[in-house]
């Protein structure tokens, strides 16, 4: 199985300084995937790096067929078309409606036919459950809500990757655990590879792998195989006290 991204002693740096060093780990097509640690570890300079965001300054890192080592910068839109982002503020355009933020997107991309628009905007809107919301503006919709446009509007090009930074951030426990729920719908049933970044050991129970990054540099890694989610939970948490205790449930 050929991975879909690869990293290998990689070095990261923002505004001059080394934010990440060292830094190896594969993923394959279908892995749903957490990156744990504290604030200012370097976990999300590490998402930014694979859709061009960040330079990779040193190693070898490659996203599907793209070398970020060599990316130039008219490579950077056709690297983005191949993943979906969900970020943790949203990024709506706030004088649209729902509608018409995924109909923006879509335009954007290269979706000339305005029937196609229609049928993909509702189908996405209806896998994150939020079919009879199209019409609702950005301020009328909870955060939890909001969160699931984003998700929404991360699928409708049907990306082979989403990349989503600390996509719980902003919602309570409750919009969270629903969020998560999606996520591990779109890994399990659409078959969707998923990377997210957290401090939250508690959202990264859901995947099935999870790196932790401290100091610097990706320090260890579980895989969740079989095991029930609470028992996943368990073992993150033993990983997270030892590492001082900077993640933990969502609150």
């Amino acid at each position: 199985m050929s991975a879909i991204i690869e990293y290998r002693d990689v070095e990261l740096l923002r505004k001059e300084h080394v934010v990440l060093k060292h830094v190896d780990f594969d993923v394959n097509p279908g892995e749903f995937i957490y990156l744990i640690g504290s604030v200012g570890s370097g976990k999300s300079t590490l998402l930014k790096s694979m859709y061009g965001e960040v330079p990779v300054e040193s190693g070898q890192a490659r996203v599907f067929d793209y070398d970020l080592t060599e990316l130039r910068r008219k490579q950077v839109p056709m690297l983005r078309r191949k993943i979906g982002i969900v970020f943790q503020d949203f990024q709506l355009l706030m004088e649209r409606n729902v509608y018409a933020n995924l109909d923006f997107v879509l335009r954007a991309t290269g979706w000339k036919n305005a029937g196609e628009r229609d049928e993909r905007i509702n189908k996405v809107l209806t896998d994150v459950g939020m079919a009879n919301k199209s019409y609702k503006m950005p301020h009328e919709l909870s955060g939890g809500e909001q969160q699931r446009i984003v998700i929404a509007r991360a699928l409708l090009n049907s990306p082979q990757l989403i990349l989503a930074d600390e996509p719980t951030g902003a919602l309570d426990s409750r919009a969270a655990t629903v969020m998560l729920e999606i996520m591990e719908m779109m890994n399990e049933q659409m078959g969707a590879t998923i990377m997210m970044v957290t401090h939250d050991a508690f959202a990264a129970s859901y995947t099935n792998r999870v790196l932790f990054i401290k100091d610097g540099a990706v320090f260890n890694e579980l895989r969740r195989g079989d095991e029930a989610r609470d028992a996943f939970f368990a073992r993150i948490m033993e990983v997270v006290s030892f590492l001082g205790g900077e993640a933990g449930h969502v609150s």
